[in-house]
């Protein structure tokens, strides 16, 4: 099985829009976020996302990707 999620870094916590404020710590988690990608997060901006990233959906769709 591949791993897509392996070289993905983490794009919170307000869903990585402006490139630099990405984290770099592992993705585990993906947000569901209307007419939106999805947002990939550690579990440290998995919070702060669902609070603070534009078009999270509620209640929140979040799936474990690793």
């Amino acid at each position: 099985m591949t791993d897509r999620y392996s070289a993905a870094a983490c794009q919170g916590p307000y869903g990585g829009e402006n490139g630099p404020e990405d984290c770099g710590d592992p993705v585990r988690f993906e947000v569901a976020r209307h007419l939106r990608a999805p947002l990939r997060v550690c579990p440290v901006h998995l919070g702060p996302s669902l609070l603070l990233a534009t078009g999270v959906l509620w209640p929140p769709g979040i799936v474990l990707v690793r």
